[in-house]
């Protein structure tokens, strides 16, 4: 961890672009605005008149010029890109995250613009269009959990867990998690969500909710463990354990972090802290993924994610 901190990518703002310039552009330069990617069509620009790092595109109804960070979640920033980099790399490095106060201190960055440098790194982790998971001997564990409470309410009021916000997620066993803030956990919801993401020859296992029960017929097997009843674990002949030990394992990481780091958080914002924890979990040390591996994946998931949080009538976005 010291050398990583004496990288020159964190001090130098011309390797700080040259590293992500290496990732964004990894199979060569390419103009953001026309998709332009012929070398012999792209000018670096240099020289006193221009700034280091701009390139002009020579596309006849293009003629535009860019940087690295145009079309990124980095565009229009006037934060050093070094201090870009720094944040990037403690989030992924962080397995239960770290909060703005601590990241403005660490960075020397006002608290307003580093909780905004963080939620636009989270929408970098995103994942965009996905395939189901799973497949032929697969299986997917489901389960819910239920995080604070909306705006304004002070007293739990009616049944457990009524006016929490519901998260589902699922996890395929030894790969990638998946989750979802739902508006209301039912099994209609739970349904469209396992229909539209895990593939129908998977096998799945929840607990003994009644969420899944709409679930069955669009999957191989659906397996439950009873855990009114102590059941945790049951073992079906040479087939794989029946439990959700690693959806509830995903769980636990996911409320320590909001609990202990985060501490509070709005419902607005919810999606962009299940994408923090889901990107880490998705390339944990657990599937050969390592912490420069992990920055690796998410400098290529800056772009084309602009965020903006732009008021209504407001003049330009905020930067």
């Amino acid at each position: 961890m010291t050398n990583l901190l004496q990288n020159p990518i964190f001090q130098d703002e011309a390797k700080a672009r040259e590293w992500l310039e290496a990732r964004v552009w990894e199979n060569g330069v390419a103009c953001p605005h026309c998709g332009n990617a012929d070398k012999k069509k792209i000018t670096q620009l240099e020289g006193k008149a221009h700034r280091p790092g701009v390139y002009q595109c020579n596309e006849v109804e293009c003629r535009q010029q860019f940087t690295v960070t145009v079309g990124t979640v980095f565009e229009r920033s006037k934060i050093p890109l070094t201090k870009w980099l720094a944040a990037l790399f403690l989030m992924t490095a962080s397995k239960k995250g770290v909060s703005a106060h601590q990241m403005h201190r660490m960075l020397g960055v006002s608290y307003k613009s580093t909780w905004f440098m963080m939620h636009r790194l989270r929408e970098a982790m995103r994942a965009g269009s996905l395939e189901p998971m799973g497949g032929h001997g697969a299986i997917i564990e489901a389960d819910e959990t239920y995080y604070g409470k909306p705006e304004g309410e002070t007293k739990r009021k009616g049944p457990r867990h009524r006016n929490n916000r519901p998260i589902v997620s699922l996890v395929e066993r030894g790969g990638s998690v998946r989750s979802f803030h739902v508006a209301v956990a039912n099994q209609v919801t739970v349904a469209q969500i396992v229909r539209e993401n895990i593939r129908s020859e998977s096998r799945l296992m929840t607990d003994e909710s009644r969420l899944y029960d709409g679930s069955l017929m669009h999957v191989a097997r659906h397996d439950k463990v009873k855990h009114s009843a102590d059941e945790y674990v049951r073992y079906d002949g040479q087939n794989p354990p029946i439990h959700t030990n690693t959806i509830e394992s995903y769980f636990s990481i996911f409320k320590r972090g909001m609990r202990g780091v985060y501490q509070h958080c709005s419902e607005k914002h919810l999606h962009r802290y299940l994408a923090e924890f889901d990107f880490r979990y998705n390339n944990r040390i657990g599937l050969g993924v390592n912490d420069g591996d992990r920055a690796d994946e998410l400098a290529k998931g800056i772009v084309g994610k602009r965020l903006t949080y732009r008021r209504p009538n407001s003049a330009r976005p905020q930067a």
